[in-house]
């Protein structure tokens, strides 16, 4: 009993130590990537006196994509740190003195694993797609806000690709005066409309243009003559053109498991095999969490002891799943061109895990 406990105590040391660092370098990671992802958000931010609220809004979408994509990489690191701190500091010479094997001190970290990888499944499967659903709703939510605050007066705004509109001047009211827009959505029949006066009104569905004392000015197709049309009142959305401009599919990282593993018939030809590779990556990817955890238990527990540390068995190591990260790619890649290449995903994910699981069971035998 006095054993037991104190395997339960060693158990509880280990883990202690490993999911703490585990959460102080994942934490690391996401924040110097959301860094990173959101410098190309600020510059739109601050040019167009939007809310502090709207960008953190916009970039926390993006965080769990962060979490499910180093999960994995931050669990080799932390299992290859902590124990070799422990092998640094003669615990695990103790630990084996007292008749723990590898496998044993490896418990502490493949639970953790074991809770990365039902962490990872519950954001590929659910939080990453719906996030990244609601992300892409919200950016063209933004844009068609944004519109309103592009037009300045007495320049040539671009809307969009196809609209383009000049005020010669704007009220603090959104009043304006001068208006001239080319309206381009039909690239047939190409329209120019005029107002004297106008009002800009900021709805939930986006912005509208409301003309006054106006004309519009349009070549007919047919006969190439000018037609002009007056009018007292009219509107023009400016937020059509946006969601004109969005994709009308579905892109394959914000589709549920479901839909990826049984394409529609509407979607692209060319689209099938990339739906089938993010189908087998999300249920590939969570597993790779425990593969690299295997790896630096071999590298951590195996070899000789050194007060100092080795560099070689962890330099292998991380090379080795460096490899690993970049055949993963490469694999994904080719899948997606030849579906039969789909055995490759799971090949690339499962097998360098239970090579490592041999090799660590075998390490630890007792030996003569």
């Amino acid at each position: 009993m006095p054993r037991r406990l104190n395997f339960n105590r060693i158990d509880r040391y280990i883990s202690f130590q490993l999911v703490l660092a585990l959460l102080l370098v994942t934490l690391g990671f996401v924040a110097l990537i959301w860094l990173t992802q959101s410098l190309r958000f600020i510059q739109i931010i601050v040019a167009h006196g939007l809310s502090p609220l709207v960008f953190i809004r916009l970039t926390s979408l993006l965080v769990p994509s962060f979490v499910a994509t180093i999960l994995p990489i931050t669990c080799f690191i932390v299992v290859v740190f902590v124990y070799g701190r422990l092998n640094g500091d003669r615990e695990l010479t103790i630990m084996r003195g007292i008749g723990l094997s590898d496998f044993a001190m490896a418990r502490p970290a493949l639970s953790v694993a074991a809770g990365a990888v039902l962490l990872g499944y519950v954001l590929n499967l659910g939080v990453v797609p719906a996030c990244l659903g609601a992300f892409r709703d919200y950016q063209y939510e933004i844009r068609n806000q944004m519109a309103a605050f592009l037009l300045e007066p007495g320049v040539f705004t671009p809307v969009t690709g196809n609209i383009t509109v000049y005020v010669q001047s704007r009220g603090p009211d959104n009043s304006l005066r001068g208006i001239l827009i080319e309206d381009g959505r039909d690239p047939t029949a190409p329209a120019t409309i005029l107002a004297r006066t106008g009002q800009l009104l900021v709805n939930p569905a986006g912005p509208v243009v409301e003309l006054q004392d106006g004309s519009r000015e349009q070549i007919d197709p047919k006969t190439g003559q000018l037609d002009l049309l007056g009018f007292q009142r009219n509107e023009l959305s400016l937020a059509q053109a946006a969601k004109i401009s969005a994709p009308e599919y579905i892109d394959a990282s914000e589709a549920s498991l479901g839909a990826l593993l049984h394409p529609g018939p509407d979607l692209r030809p060319g689209d099938r095999g990339k739906w089938l590779v993010e189908a087998h990556r999300r249920l590939t990817a969570p597993l790779t969490a425990l593969s690299y955890t295997l790896v630096g238990l071999v590298a951590a527990l195996g070899g000789v002891f050194r007060r100092h540390g080795g560099v070689l068995r962890p330099a292998a190591a991380v090379a080795v799943v460096t490899v690993l990260v970049a055949l993963g790619l490469g694999v994904s890649n080719l899948a997606a061109r030849d579906t039969r290449l789909l055995p490759l995903i799971w090949a690339v994910t499962l097998i360098p895990g239970l090579s490592a699981a041999f090799l660590l069971v075998r390490q630890g035998a007792p030996r003569a």
